[in-house]
């Protein structure tokens, strides 16, 4: 985390007092993170905007993962843009279809998994993901 915070202000040009001012945290904070010391979850979110990474990158770091880059969007600056990868997206529609079929129907397991990779090629073709 230390070493993704650290290179990631430093493209952005930003020194560690301004950093903070931009996160709205202090600079005792944000030198702590990157120090490799573990910070409050509220002060990870305020650091990822600043960052320009999506809400919760912080946590996929400390777990192990990539910082989810953000755009501002240019007719509305407080809309973000994330690019996700396509397995985690992947994921996420595989969970989501298996949690609603098991609420609402009896499908067997296999008949899920079935469903969810006919919903993921339909979804693929049309070029959604």
């Amino acid at each position: 985390m230390a070493e993704r915070v650290t290179r990631r202000r430093l493209e952005l040009g930003l020194g560690v007092e301004p950093a903070a001012r931009s996160a709205g945290i202090s600079k005792d904070t944000w030198k702590r993170v990157e120090r490799g010391a573990r910070v409050r979850d509220t002060s990870y979110a305020h650091m990822e905007r600043a960052l320009g990474w999506a809400p919760g990158s912080c946590r996929l770091v400390l777990s192990g993962g990539e910082p989810i880059p953000v755009e501002r969007a240019k007719a509305d600056p407080e809309v973000v843009i994330a690019s996700l990868p396509r397995e985690e997206v992947e994921a996420s529609i595989r969970q989501a279809l298996e949690s609603a079929a098991i609420a609402v129907t009896d499908l067997q397991a296999s008949k899920i998994r079935e469903m969810n990779e006919r919903v993921l090629e339909d979804l693929r073709r049309r070029g959604l993901i």
